[in-house]
């Protein structure tokens, strides 16, 4: 072998061993998952948000809840007869409100248990997801955020504030605009909360949660850790399965694009799980 073909060959091998690293742990991850729902009996969805790092340029790549992944949630839900439980592994600073609003619905409207795994934080609309559950189970350490709505780089809440302290005169009209939508916003964000809440908490709790979550009472990423939330009466679990945090490490920084969402995209019937004798 000349000097040039050795020198093309590595080029081949660097070339190719970064693809072939990501397929393997891309199998990696669709065994865990199947794993995982074997020994649940359920289906289950990943709604994986890390921040990537391009390879050449090097600058970060934040991850959200966008309508591609409400497209393939709901894809995921339609596979999957009405009686299968469904396990969501959620991991997200939140992202688009009508994208979680789709997914959260469609949750919420399944006769079959929903489980929502957090093992480290689902902010903003991760939260409204985590709401739309049956059952919640959280990392002891794991973090929720509250769910009131962002107008650009302002929190809603913030932009009503203002017209409601200054004069109107010496307030623009973008600004004035603006405060019309927010008020707008805060009520439908609310009302959702509300309707997701209503059947678990009963009418006077849920509007009194959704008010708190949604008028701005914290900063945006304030973190409720889950004794908080286990107060306010949600079906709150800290025994989370050690499977989640072996899944969980399978997500390292990576270096190249990925789905937010996996799972095994077959249609699941409702099936009996075997246990054996007490």
């Amino acid at each position: 072998m000349s000097t040039s073909d050795l020198l093309w060959f590595l080029f081949i091998v660097f070339t190719l061993s970064p693809l072939v690293q990501q397929k393997l742990l891309a199998v990696r991850r669709l065994r865990a998952i199947r794993q995982f729902e074997q020994t649940r009996g359920s289906r289950v969805i990943a709604l994986i948000h890390r921040q990537e790092t391009m390879r050449i340029l090097g600058f970060p790549v934040f991850r959200y809840i966008d309508i591609e992944d409400s497209e393939e949630v709901l894809r995921a839900i339609r596979l999957t007869d009405p009686q299968v439980p469904i396990d969501i592994l959620l991991h997200t600073p939140g992202g688009l409100l009508l994208a979680a609003e789709q997914i959260a619905w469609a949750l919420k409207d399944r006769p079959g248990k929903v489980t929502v795994f957090v093992p480290h934080y689902a902010m903003s609309g991760g939260t409204l997801l985590a709401l739309a559950a049956d059952e919640i189970v959280m990392d002891p350490h794991a973090v929720l955020g509250s769910v009131d709505p962002q107008l650009g780089e302002y929190p809603a809440a913030s932009i009503i504030k203002v017209v409601e302290q200054k004069d109107k005169n010496e307030i623009d009209d973008r600004t004035l605009i603006l405060a019309d939508v927010a008020r707008k916003a805060i009520t439908q964000v609310r009302q959702k909360v509300k309707a997701l809440l209503l059947d678990r908490l009963g009418e006077q709790k849920a509007d009194a949660l959704a008010d708190m979550l949604t008028r701005g009472e914290w900063t945006h990423d304030h973190p409720i850790m889950a004794k908080e939330a286990q107060g306010w009466g949600l079906n709150i679990s800290t025994d989370i399965p050690v499977q989640i945090h072996q899944f969980m490490a399978l997500f390292a920084q990576p270096t190249a694009r990925r789905p937010g969402v996996e799972y095994i995209p077959i249609p699941y019937k409702e099936r009996r799980i075997d246990r054996p004798p007490l």
